[in-house]
């Protein structure tokens, strides 16, 4: 099987590491590598530019690949999305010069606007509408009298605020995505659910604690697990153990709630794969 994988930018390393993740075993690629094998399962990578990925895919190049959902939606390659990989995040969104008093998306009828992803613009904007198609430094549009507003990708909004820019709207939510063609193959489908446990995984952590019996009701209600924890009995009289998974996320939370509540002996491994 061939996966297709951006061969620069901020979605190589993860995708990368993605792969090793899902126990693939990849050989590391050097800078100038073309493509690299895996170790523990029949998949080679391509390298390619991640606006390639989804014609790659769509022409049946490759059974799979890595990219971001807005190059997806920019390119509209007849490809399907088979799993949301939780990385790349970032926001497609329209800004205008701070002074403007533009404030809204309708506001922008008939206004020109630069960006390099003229599709989805047409597509999310209000008619009618120009566009300035416009490659590199989108930000400096407004500035040199180009365009009243630009639509592009937002990470932390920085570079808007640097450029003199506020952002109206977000057209967009995007993520790196694993996509197939319209049938995909029985191997892709597999990866993308090999990819979906690790990603699922990495959001979870595996919690250990110790409790004393007539604590129990109370520390099983704050465990905001996926499942029902798992209550065994210890040696010493009136105690267990719980066990369940809890999302990473309210572990700053839930930690000093816990020992509160009576736990003790708490214990937060990782997950490698979360399956079911």
């Amino acid at each position: 099987m061939r996966i297709a994988v951006p061969s620069k930018g901020r979605l190589r390393e993860p995708a990368i590491q993605l792969i090793q993740d899902a126990g693939l075993g990849p050989e590391t690629p050097s800078d100038r590598a073309l493509a690299f094998p895996c170790r523990n399962a029949p998949v080679e990578a391509l390298l390619v530019r991640a606006d390639d990925v989804p014609e790659y895919v769509q022409d049946g190049v490759v059974d799979c690949g890595i990219t971001g959902l807005d190059i997806v939606r920019e390119r509209g390659a007849d490809v399907r999305e088979l799993a949301r990989l939780g990385f790349g995040a970032c926001t497609l969104e329209v800004a205008v010069p701070a002074e403007s008093p533009i404030t809204g998306v309708e506001m922008l009828r008939g206004a020109r606007v630069a960006t390099s992803f003229p599709r989805l613009a047409r597509e999310l904007l209000p008619d009618p509408i120009e566009i300035a198609d416009v490659h590199g430094s989108v930000e400096l549009a407004p500035r040199l009298g180009l365009a009243d507003a630009i639509v592009d990708l937002v990470s932390s909004g920085s570079t808007l605020r640097t450029n003199g820019l506020r952002s109206v709207a977000t057209l967009l939510e995007s993520e790196a995505v694993l996509v197939g063609p319209a049938v995909p193959s029985a191997a892709a489908l597999q990866l993308a659910g090999v990819f979906r446990s690790v990603v699922d995984a990495r959001g979870a952590r595996y919690l250990m604690l110790n409790a004393p019996e007539e604590a129990l009701d109370r520390i099983v209600a704050l465990v905001p697990g996926s499942r029902a924890p798992s209550v065994l009995p210890l040696s010493e009289p009136g105690m267990v153990a719980v066990h369940s998974l809890v999302p990473a996320a309210d572990v700053w939370r839930l930690l000093p709630e816990l020992e509160a509540a009576g736990a003790s002996s708490i214990l937060l491994v990782p997950v490698e794969r979360m399956l079911g």
